[in-house]
């Protein structure tokens, strides 16, 4: 037994059959009793209710979703909170040069932090250390893996170079719920400007935003909660360029010079892309960039 299927395209289409059946039967068209099966009044359709889902139906998965779920829990995070939301498939990632630190920059932070938590104590010192080469941004998950090989094609021509740090200096971030104490890039900016070019090629190719116009580069050091840039401005900030001075004039002896000089250097190794899955690239590191500090002249 076939079904007909009847597709009525306009009113218009109803009202030309109702006139074909008046003129057979001579007489009124008939739809059927009133409130009877399948009855609706001529021009008008009356719209289904959807029916419920059954509350068996609805917890099946509860428990899962609950698991899933990520609550933004500033009390978990040391007062940090989200500049953006977590949402399922999405991954927070940004590139960076990463540090690993050695005992004599471990002492410098220790000394910068005794200074800044006169003023600031709530001041934290970083665990790791890096230079950022991009924004933070978020990532689908199924494009992480061709995001790493695009940034690695991009990167692989850059050539090593030298660039220094000597000037510390206060940030914030966008939200000014953070506030940083960095070393900042005053020397080899354009080789690092070039690397950032190359991340923003990579950027731009899966819709993301670039790099901040007229960046400052640098490697944060501590933090805290909140917008303390005034009270760690000023006199603090002068206190702890004093100190990493005498710090790494101190280090300073203790390393090979370049041309004559003694200079403090922090090895930093090729770019990694930082996401919520720990991701690096696969390959040993690789030096891309050392970044100096050069040792303060002693006075005669």
């Amino acid at each position: 037994m076939r079904a007909a299927l009847v597709d009525y395209s306009s009113s218009g289409s109803e009202g030309e059959s109702e006139a074909a059946a008046r003129e057979r039967s001579g007489g009124e068209a008939r739809h059927g009793p009133p409130g009877g099966r399948g009855f609706s009044p001529p021009g008008s359709r009356a719209a289904m209710p959807s029916l419920p889902l059954p509350d068996s139906v609805r917890g099946m998965f509860r428990d899962q979703e609950e698991k899933e779920r990520v609550e933004d829990d500033c009390g978990k995070h040391e007062g940090r909170l989200r500049t953006f939301p977590h949402e399922r498939g999405n991954w927070a990632t940004h590139v960076y040069m990463p540090y690993i630190a050695g005992e004599d920059f471990l002492d410098l932070l220790q000394l910068l932090l005794i200074c800044g938590r006169t003023y600031v104590p709530q001041l934290k010192g970083q665990e790791e250390f890096h230079i950022s080469l991009s924004q933070g941004v978020v990532l689908r998950h199924h494009w992480i893996n061709s995001f790493v090989q695009s940034l690695k094609g991009r990167l692989a021509s850059c050539h090593r170079f030298i660039f220094r740090a000597d000037r510390v200096k206060v940030y914030t971030n966008e939200t000014k719920t953070r506030t940083f104490v960095g070393l900042e890039v005053s020397s080899g900016h354009s080789q690092v400007l070039e690397l950032v070019s190359e991340v923003d090629e990579v950027m731009e190719e899966f819709n993301l935003m670039p790099f901040y116009k007229d960046p400052s580069f640098h490697m944060s050091l501590a933090w805290c909660v909140g917008n303390m840039s005034e009270s760690l401005g000023g006199q603090c900030i002068q206190e702890m360029q004093v100190t990493s001075l005498e710090a790494f004039s101190f280090w300073g002896t203790h390393c090979p010079g370049r041309r004559g000089e003694s200079s403090g250097e922090l090895a930093l190794s090729d770019c990694t892309a930082s996401s919520g899955l720990g991701l690096t690239p696969p390959t040993p590191p690789q030096f891309l960039g050392t970044l100096s500090v050069p040792k303060r002249r002693q006075a005669n």
